[in-house]
């Protein structure tokens, strides 16, 4: 290890080694980055996050106390060169532990690069002179989306950017995609900051209709009556640094510019013993492809976080706006391309929400009746990523079920057809020749689970229809068969329908009272599956989306399930490839990873501006618990809901 001073010492006096970094540490890690001698002019960082400890680590630490090495990661691209290094850095003994070259691959999209791309569009003669084409005089309300470039085997070499058009014909404040510049792609070098490459497959009329959707442009209605939340005696949640506990629940939130929110050693209070059931939980991937064949649309599909690092695009949340009610925000604390740290305020909610009904009965007999209302945990953070919003949102409920949810909402990335056409992979929008193509939104989740231990198998639940017979005499009989998901083969699954399949994770070490192994079910609540061409680029650098669940042994080098490069790379990188060895995943530290998404048929009313779609998943106790966790629950304070 090479040890220098660097400018800035920062506190590592932390209650907790997964505390992630602060700005001080940022730029701590930065300037001995810096004083080693690695960062030249030319030099930006993409990322700086802290290495989280290896597990056993984590687990000794929350045991007995037992230190751990405060350890930075950074991820750098050398413009100069296009040259990506990875590099680790000890906070706790001020020193560079490793700087490695990773040759062939590119970073994410910096946020820097997405206005650097719309200027370089915007000043390009040969661009201008395909808008005159198309009746563009002035340049200024040019609108550009730098799409990534994907990988298709014709593209130029370079640090690459897709870029799209669209024009704010209204003025600053339109909506520059009721106006786009169809079959206009332009390729831009995003290190030697030009354009390479100007595709211009013929001019379309660019659609003039506008689509507002401000107030001015649409009264509010007058008759919505305004709804108080409070919580006079303050919050049911105790916040400390980044570990959260609120009811029997006890968690930490983590934030990191590719995954956004992520929640560490998540327990469970269950008498006198706290038991854990996932050790991290977070968005490993997610792609958008689109399946429009049209040349403007056909290499659509951005994967928002191994390309566009979704956490850096975090809002900063708005009390009323955002989140509603008693609200504890956590700020996300990132690095910017010349390793200052940066301030998203607000980029994390956590507070509670009444969520109706938890439990109800009442005795016909005696007419007594006993109610419970359910209330639940969310922690969200809300990204804008182009034209589309991504809310993201954990949910925790006092019977122990966790709930993951996105929620879908913003602008559709448009395209244009001449009046007077319907397109064939899209919905028209208006008579103007606006349209939105078809797409999906595809997710992965990585879940490391700790269920009750790191010694955990993962079985199959289908549901079965006795066969007609002397033990099924009227025909009613079904039943639930489990199967043991025993190597990474076996675990490669896709929900059924028709066999109401879920999946349960089993400490088959700890036994409940009905000597059962503990466990906890994932329910799916929306799939998608590809419908692209098993051959297509997208399938091979999304190769996560052939399956619905993934199970894998756990390794702290597999963190993402498309692998850790995607931008331009051809593909096969990841889930397929990890998974390929068929390792063991019986009683083991087991990963599981689940792919849900939504398919997107545009709708009218989705256009200007799109209501919020929901898609996730659930995990349930099964067995975790001998009996229902909910039972103390007090009564409604208000009301007289037992008698």
């Amino acid at each position: 290890m090479t040890v220098t001073e660097p400018a800035t010492t920062p506190d590592t006096t932390l209650t907790h080694p997964l505390e992630p970094l602060s700005a001080a540490e940022i730029s701590a890690a930065a300037d001995l980055l810096r004083a080693a001698g690695h960062i030249g002019p030319a030099s930006r960082f993409v990322s700086l996050v802290l290495r989280e400890p290896a597990k056993d680590a984590v687990l000794a630490h929350d045991a007995d106390g037992s230190p751990v090495d405060r350890q930075a990661f950074a991820v750098v691209l050398d413009k100069s060169d296009g040259r990506t290094y990875e590099a680790v850095v000890s906070l706790t003994d001020r020193g560079v532990v490793s700087w490695e070259h990773v040759p062939g691959v590119q970073p994410q999209v910096m946020l820097e690069e997405f206005f650097e791309c719309e200027e370089i569009v915007k000043a390009a003669p040969e661009v201008q002179q395909a808008l005159r084409d198309r009746g563009v005089t002035s340049f200024d309300g040019v609108m550009v989306d730098p799409w990534s470039a994907g990988h298709y085997g014709d593209e130029h070499s370079g640090r690459l950017l897709r870029a799209l058009v669209w024009i704010k014909i209204g003025g600053p404040d339109d909506n520059g995609y009721a106006h786009p510049v169809e079959n206009l792609v332009v390729y831009v070098d995003m290190n030697a900051k030009r354009v390479v490459d100007l595709q211009d497959h013929g001019v379309v009329p660019i659609p003039q209709q506008p689509g507002p959707y401000t107030p001015d442009a649409h009264p509010p209605r007058t008759d919505l009556k305004p709804i108080e939340i409070t919580q006079p005696e303050g919050t049911s949640f105790q916040v400390d640094g980044h570990e959260v506990r609120w009811q029997k629940w006890r968690f930490r939130i983590g934030f990191t510019p590719r995954e956004g929110v992520v929640l560490h050693t998540v327990r469970y209070s269950d008498g006198d013993r706290e038991r854990s059931i996932l050790h991290r939980a977070s968005l490993s991937e997610m792609v958008v492809p689109y399946g429009d064949p049209a040349p403007t649309h056909r290499r659509k599909n951005a994967f928002d976080a191994g390309e566009y690092n979704i956490g850096t695009l975090a809002n900063p949340l708005e009390l009323g706006c955002d989140c509603l009610g008693e609200i504890r925000y956590f700020d996300g604390v990132i690095v910017d391309g010349d390793g200052n740290p940066l301030t998203i305020p607000n980029a994390v909610c956590l507070h509670e929400e009444d969520y109706g009904l938890l439990w109800k009965h009442t005795d016909f007999r005696t007419e007594k009746t006993e109610v419970r209302r359910s209330r639940r945990l969310v922690i969200s953070f809300v990204a804008t990523v182009g034209n589309y919003e991504y809310g993201f949102f954990w949910y925790l409920y006092q019977d122990g079920n966790i709930e993951f949810e996105v929620k879908l909402t913003g602008i559709l990335s448009t395209g244009a057809v001449a009046p007077g056409t319907t397109p064939t992979h899209g919905q028209l929008l208006n008579a103007d020749g606006l349209y939105a193509p078809i797409h999906q939104h595809v997710f992965n989740m990585r879940l490391d689970f700790d269920v009750d231990g790191v010694a955990n198998s993962v079985y199959e639940i289908n549901t079965e229809t006795d066969p007609p017979g002397p033990d099924n005499p009227i025909g009613n009989g079904f039943r639930t068969v489990a199967t043991l998901l025993g190597t990474e083969q076996a675990a490669q699954r896709r929900v059924s329908l028709d066999s109401a399949r879920y999946w349960k994770i089993v400490n088959p070490h700890v036994p409940n009272a009905v000597g059962e192994p503990v466990g906890y079910v994932l329910k799916p609540h929306g799939t998608v599956v590809p419908f692209v061409q098993p051959d297509a680029s997208v399938m091979k650098r999304a190769g996560f989306m052939a399956q619905h669940l993934w199970v894998t042994p756990h390794s702290p080098a597999e963190m993402h399930a498309a692998g850790d490069y995607p931008n331009q790379h051809q593909g096969g990188e990841g889930l397929p490839r990890w998974t390929a060895a068929d390792r063991n995943v019986s009683d083991t530290d087991v990963v599981v990873w689940y792919t849900f998404g939504t398919h997107h048929q545009a709708r009218l009313e989705d256009w200007p501006v799109m209501p919020v779609q929901y898609v996730g998943f659930s995990l349930q106790p099964s067995g975790f618990f001998d009996r229902s966790p909910a039972l103390d629950v007090p009564r409604p304070a208000n009301g007289h809901c037992g008698s």
